[in-house]
């Protein structure tokens, strides 16, 4: 039972890094080609799926808000409302 609860776990490990790959943006897609990284997490059964989510997948842009105000704090926006 343990064996079969493992090989499961891989498949679906496969399954979503399959997905992801496919789903990535080609440009933003670390270390290699997105069609070699779907064929390394296909061909190499854990290291592949292991191996694309630490150094392949995509990094998580967080939107930056540096010089983004409410307007309400722009005292030029203020003023174009009288």
């Amino acid at each position: 039972m343990p064996r079969v609860l493992l090989i499961i776990a891989v498949v679906m490990l496969t399954v979503y890094c399959v997905v992801e790959v496919a789903q990535s943006r080609g440009y933003r897609v670390r270390a290699m080609p997105r069609w070699l990284w779907a064929f390394a997490v296909i061909a190499l059964p854990v290291v592949g799926p292991v191996s694309w989510l630490l150094l392949g997948r995509p990094l998580k842009h967080r939107p930056q808000v540096r010089g983004h105000r409410a307007p309400d704090d722009d005292e030029d926006f203020l003023r174009g409302l009288h």
